[in-house]
């Protein structure tokens, strides 16, 4: 029997980049980035608990660089990437794991609030993107671009979702467009677009009061049960690792089942 090639999980030698590593998918994915061994540059804008996630991953003896910054406007995403530069002397892999949502009804809804959530959302995604990228084609060898999608980027949804369902249903595009744009130069851009999983935004809904709404959730999921972070982790490190070498342009739902039925 053939042996399996674990080396083709390794990063040892790379260098990422993760937005929103303060965030429940973003911690998941900076330590599994660092324990896979690569180098990290954590952002998020909370300085302070930036620099608890950074102390975390710092245990995992990978070199860890943190900037407090989000990815706001053009001049964030290049002073994310050049700080993954100037530290690891390039950048092989960059992770969106930042995002937002704000339900509110589409009628009750301002202009400003739709807004922030697609600036949150999708515009982030294209300035990370945009900055990786540019750099990734300057220093040659390719290159991991992941975007963190959701479910909602091919499913409506009947509950103030106007925003959200739209700026992933155009994070879904943007990957297949950069994908396309891209593969001449081995860079491989691909999303992870899970279901509801545990974190602030989702609190509500593992609490006793919420028992519901989860139950209704719950007859759309085949495995029964609503995600964790730590189930985004290997879908991430498939597509962040050498293994997805002949994978663009695609999107992996870990979302236990949802998008099946």
């Amino acid at each position: 029997m053939a042996k399996v090639d674990l080396s083709l999980f390794s990063l040892a030698g790379k260098s990422a980049l993760v937005t929103g590593a303060t965030g429940s998918f973003g911690r998941v994915a900076s330590m599994a980035l660092a324990n896979a061994g690569a180098d990290v540059v954590l952002t998020a804008g909370h300085e302070q608990e930036l620099n608890k996630i950074a102390d975390e991953v710092r245990k995992t003896g990978r070199k860890v660089v943190t900037v407090a910054r989000r990815p706001d406007t053009v001049e964030d995403g290049e002073a994310m990437v050049e700080a993954a530069v100037k530290s690891c002397g390039r950048l092989d892999i960059a992770v969106v794991a930042s995002g937002y949502n704000a339900p509110v009804a589409t009628v009750d809804m301002t202009l400003e609030q739709w807004e922030t959530i697609m600036n949150a959302n999708i515009r982030a995604c294209w300035i990370v993107s945009r900055a990786a990228g540019k750099q990734m084609i300057k220093q040659g060898g390719g290159g991991k671009i992941v975007l963190t999608s959701s479910t909602r980027g091919k499913l409506g949804y009947p509950a103030g979702y106007s925003a959200y369902c739209p700026s992933k249903g155009a994070t879904d595009s943007l990957i297949k467009t950069l994908a396309c744009e891209w593969g001449k130069h081995g860079i491989n851009v691909n999303g992870i677009g899970p279901t509801v999983f545990r974190s602030p935004l989702t609190a509500w809904l593992f609490t006793e009061d919420a028992k519901t709404a989860r139950t209704n959730i719950l007859t759309r999921l085949p495995l029964g049960r609503l995600g964790e972070p730590e189930d985004l982790a290997g879908a991430l490190m498939f597509l962040a690792a050498p293994a997805s070498d002949f994978c663009t342009g695609q999107i992996i739902y870990p979302d236990g089942g949802y998008t099946a039925g």
